[in-house]
């Protein structure tokens, strides 16, 4: 049977509309890495530097939240030390600071200006998570904003070996990653070098928290690296940190971005308390 012009015509254009459809799609690459692997030794050396040359944080920074379904969003000065000592102070505009919430690291503060009370009790995850919404102990959330994460303790030695630590390649993103056991589960430590051909050249862009059956219980990633002034030397930091719990999306978590940032003053003895003003009504809180 003879097909009409209009069949044919008809047959042509939707074969032309296919492959320009498959033209159209990228092709997902994996990315090989282009030089020898590092090893465990010398990822731990890199993170552990890292942590070395970045002890504490005065810094202002705009902070967004999509936890719990709720949208906050305010400017927070923060001060923070590696210890876990965390002093956070969120400011809405045309109103000043509406709350501040002060741990050292044992015990927390949380004072709402707005309702004019102060919360105070054990800095449980819960508890900490009170301004920023960052449910982790107040240790893990000062390295995360100090642009890393706090490394596991080694049950016997400081040793590579104590860490049932690895080396992978995600192909996905080009890093290697340094994997650990922590606890019953494993972190993930994403590093991407900003020249293959320069071992100093590597930057902590990721971390993920694992569950023993490998599911994520919490990631972060670091961004927009910039030079922050430090002795003997600047240290590249993330500008933009960004948050999530499980798998879910980071535009469902929270994002930091900082304005400025100081390195490595020595807070005051005070610092990490609150001295609530005067006709304020305390509330002693348990963790939920």
């Amino acid at each position: 049977m003879m097909r009409s012009f209009r069949d044919v015509r008809t047959t042509v254009g939707l074969t032309l509309a296919a492959l320009t459809f498959l033209t159209a799609c990228p092709r997902h690459v994996r990315i090989e890495r282009p030089y020898a692997p590092p090893t465990t030794t010398e990822l731990l050396a890199t993170l552990r530097a890292q942590q070395a040359a970045v002890k504490t944080l005065n810094a202002r920074a705009r902070a967004t939240s999509w936890l719990g379904g709720d949208r906050i969003r305010a400017t927070v000065l923060m001060l923070v030390d590696r210890a876990g000592r965390l002093r956070l102070e969120a400011e809405v505009s045309l109103q000043g600071t509406v709350a501040v919430l002060a741990t050292d690291g044992v015990r927390f503060g949380f004072l709402d200006l707005q309702h004019n009370e102060l919360r105070r009790g054990p800095a449980c995850p819960a508890n900490v998570a009170s301004l920023i919404r960052i449910p982790l102990a107040p240790a893990d959330v000062a390295a995360i904003v100090l642009g890393d994460a706090r490394l596991p303790e080694a049950p016997t030695s400081e040793g590579a070996a104590a860490l049932d630590a690895r080396v992978d390649w995600d192909g996905d993103v080009g890093a290697d990653i340094l994997d650990l056991r922590a606890g019953a589960g494993r972190l993930r430590y994403l590093f991407q070098r900003t020249d293959a051909h320069a071992q100093a050249a590597v930057r902590l862009v990721g971390v993920t928290a694992n569950d023993s059956a490998g599911h994520p219980i919490w990631r972060a990633v670091f961004e927009d690296f910039t030079d922050v002034a430090a002795s003997p030397a600047p240290v590249p930091l993330p500008g933009t940190i960004r948050y999530a719990e499980g798998a879910g999306s980071f535009d469902d978590g929270v994002e930091i971005k900082f304005k400025e940032r100081t390195l490595n003053e020595v807070p005051a003895a005070d610092a990490f308390a609150i001295q609530p003003p005067a006709a304020v009504k305390t509330i002693d809180v348990g963790c939920p």
